[in-house]
């Protein structure tokens, strides 16, 4: 038994298929299957039921199969641990963050952190909160960058930076013309939101103090993908949304028919932080890009 008859033991766990699985592995099927046949009879169990249609895994597999996870995990640490002692600021860190953050904080940090640090180089992905944290568990990214809280006892935060919120509202609204907005400015107003899972849904409608069940069936209706399909619905004149303050540095600024005017409201902001393993070995690194992230914030957060 080895390491890479492991990886392909999750693969087809995970994929029920093993040319799907060997593909997965960058092997031919037949090799896969062999080695697959040689674990399962050097451990005597049968780790996969096989049809013509079909590959199911035993009861047997699936706790080996929890094992093996572990096992590659640690592997991993081990290889990573070796990394960080020849140098922790070179090789790749795989950054996930969140959409409504890595649009507009990436592209500020990309050239200054490869003049500063040309050894590190970022692995970059986009996704929502909930699969950004079980990514990180997982050991399939190094660090997010979220704007939640989390409760996983196995994870460590660093602060990043402190991002108020701006409201968004065409040009021609009724809002306009108020010098100050205040709560209840905001609880008359139809607020337009993300869809479901994005986290900035929950913290715009905790800054305006509402609950799902208030918002108006239309407007719950125009739930958008992203915040720049939120903001032409903006320009459009369906409603008004909440903006964190790195958007406020996007195109949609100029010619688009919208007003964007920052909340004087002492709760209206989100933190953004570094979200990670504790047992990850290269916090060196971590803090090397958070200094640089820092230094490259605009006068509209506040670095923490």
């Amino acid at each position: 038994m080895n390491l890479r008859d492991l990886k392909y033991l999750i693969a087809v766990a995970e994929t029920e298929h093993f040319g799907h699985a060997a593909a997965r592995c960058y092997v031919s099927q037949p090799t896969l299957s062999g080695q697959i046949k040689k674990l399962e009879q050097e451990l005597g169990v049968i780790l996969f039921e096989r049809t013509n249609r079909s590959v199911s895994i035993t009861p047997v597999g699936t706790e080996i199969v929890k094992h093996a996870k572990l096992i590659l995990e640690q592997a991993d640490v081990i290889k990573q641990l070796a990394q960080a002692q020849r140098d922790p600021l070179a090789g790749a860190l795989r950054v996930g963050a969140i959409p409504t953050v890595s649009p507009y904080l990436i592209p500020l940090i990309l050239l200054p952190l490869k003049k500063r640090y040309p050894q590190m180089r970022l692995v970059l992905s986009e996704e929502i909160t909930d699969m950004l944290t079980q990514r990180l568990l997982a050991h399939q990214i190094d660090v997010a960058i979220l704007a939640t809280e989390v409760k996983e006892p196995e994870l460590e935060v660093m602060p990043l930076f402190e991002e108020p919120f701006w409201l968004a509202h065409p040009r021609d609204h009724e809002i306009y013309h108020k010098e100050e907005i205040t709560r209840r400015d905001l609880s008359r107003i139809n607020l337009l939101l993300l869809a479901d899972g994005h986290c900035l849904t929950n913290q715009v409608m905790d800054v305006c103090r509402l609950r799902e069940s208030a918002m108006d069936d239309e407007m719950a209706d125009l739930r958008a993908a992203s915040l720049e399909t939120l903001l032409q619905l903006v320009g459009a004149g369906f409603g008004c949304t909440l903006v964190p303050a790195l958007a406020i540095q996007g195109a949609w600024t100029t010619d688009s028919g919208i007003i964007a005017r920052k909340l004087p409201l002492k709760d209206a902001f989100r933190r953004v932080q570094f979200v990670y393993r504790k047992t990850f070995p290269r916090k060196q690194a971590l803090q090397a890009l958070a200094e640089v992230i820092r230094s490259q914030l605009p006068n509209t957060v506040r670095a923490l």
